[in-house]
């Protein structure tokens, strides 16, 4: 039977997301018999503090918390959230009217394009940088305006050559440091900077906040800076910072009038997180600094073993990036990164992300994950060393 049915036009604008392709091409592998080391996709390998996982199991348990939940969350984990940005990055919010938690931030990016775009407005979004602002954005039928991030500029857009463009059409502008995929880090002076460009241009300044834990000693907030409410929204998430990236807690922080917008996209797209989940993120957001440096010393443990990869494929790279990545410049001899890319998947059966995915800006670096256990990152080096001996 021949169906005649076509889908949506904005099907048309986005592609299948590339690890989604990716890991169906690394399990075919698989079933051909590879011993496939996936070292491309930042999903942590380690687990919840115990006290997490406790609350968890004993909430699942009563029989009163499994019923549909408030589409704000529970004021537990609102309040938990208001404390934590106050402990952490010397932020005061009001856990009534600006945290909306999410079922994970990337979520969220699609909730806060679909409440601020229409078709036609234009969004800015950088490159290279995390392929969902692009496909949100062509979802909502917006046009983009990719913004450049250079390595000699600090991987910092440079706003006085987005001064020059008309931006009279931009209604949002994705932004995200600790940077994903290049590891750059922001400071209060591009924070403010960055606010003054926002209020200038009447352009709301969304900052994607995931990574600011993890090999960083100084977490940094874009609503730190005075006045940033008023124009700016923070997403941030539990994924990686406590290693919940399968349980989708993540939160959008703003002024009241920017938190109902989204919430209004929100309402429509779920019935409200599972509580025993939102209870036992209250007990995340409670840890310690404890917490932190534990997973930050196997995560630099493991940075060197990923830099020692990079030193045997002769890339370039700075030893100070923050996040869960090492993002680093192929030699010369490689035409992209794709290339590079491929000679160690067909050659040693290693995966590493080539920079392409993120933006063209991205097509002469490789990036690899710490998500990864120590000694799987001493095969993968072995391996990899053997095809460059050929």
């Amino acid at each position: 039977m021949s169906l005649n049915i076509a889908p949506a036009n904005r099907i048309n604008q986005v592609e299948e997301y590339y690890f989604s392709i990716k890991l169906k091409e690394l399990e075919k592998l698989r079933q051909e018999g590879k011993s496939i080391i996936n070292l491309g996709i930042g999903n942590p390998d380690l687990a919840p503090a115990p006290s997490v996982l406790e609350e968890l199991n004993k909430q699942s348990n009563e029989k009163t918390n499994h019923g549909y939940q408030s589409y704000v969350g529970i004021p537990e984990l609102r309040s938990a959230f208001s404390s934590w940005y106050d402990k952490y990055y010397n932020v005061k919010v009001d856990p009534s009217k600006e945290v909306l938690p999410l079922m994970g931030s990337k979520e969220g990016i699609m909730h806060i394009t679909m409440a601020f775009l229409n078709p036609g407005d234009s969004v800015l979004v950088p490159n290279p940088g995390y392929p969902t602002y692009a496909s949100a954005s062509k979802i909502a039928q917006a046009n983009l305006i990719h913004y450049d991030l250079d390595e000699n500029n600090g991987w910092f857009p440079n706003l006085t050559e987005l001064e020059k463009l008309d931006l009279s059409k931009v209604k949002l502008m994705w932004i995200n440091y600790p940077n994903m995929p290049t590891g750059a880090k922001a400071n209060v002076q591009f924070f403010k900077d960055i606010i003054a460009f926002g209020k200038k241009h009447n352009i709301v300044i969304c900052n994607d906040n995931p990574y600011s834990f993890i090999l960083n000693e100084d977490p940094q907030s874009i609503m730190s800076v005075e006045g940033a409410k008023d124009i700016a929204i923070e997403l941030n998430s539990l994924s990686k910072s406590h290693n919940m990236a399968g349980w989708r807690v993540g939160m959008a922080m703003s002024n009241p009038t920017f938190i109902q917008y989204i919430l209004h996209v929100k309402s429509n797209m779920d019935s409200g997180m599972f509580k025993p989940l939102q209870l036992a993120a209250v007990k995340a957001l409670e840890l310690d600094e404890k917490w932190y440096a534990t997973i930050n010393k196997e995560y630099k443990a493991r940075r060197l073993l990923v830099e020692d990869i990079m030193d045997l494929l002769e890339c370039d790279y700075d030893n100070k990036q923050s996040g869960m990545f090492v993002w680093a410049k192929i030699p010369s001899k490689y035409s992209d990164s794709g290339e590079l890319s491929d000679k160690i998947l067909y050659g040693s059966d290693v995966f590493i992300t080539p920079g392409f995915i993120f933006g063209d800006k991205g097509k002469q670096y490789i990036r690899i994950s710490l998500c990864t256990k120590q000694e799987v990152l001493i095969e993968a080096k072995q391996r990899i060393e053997n095809i460059l001996k050929q």
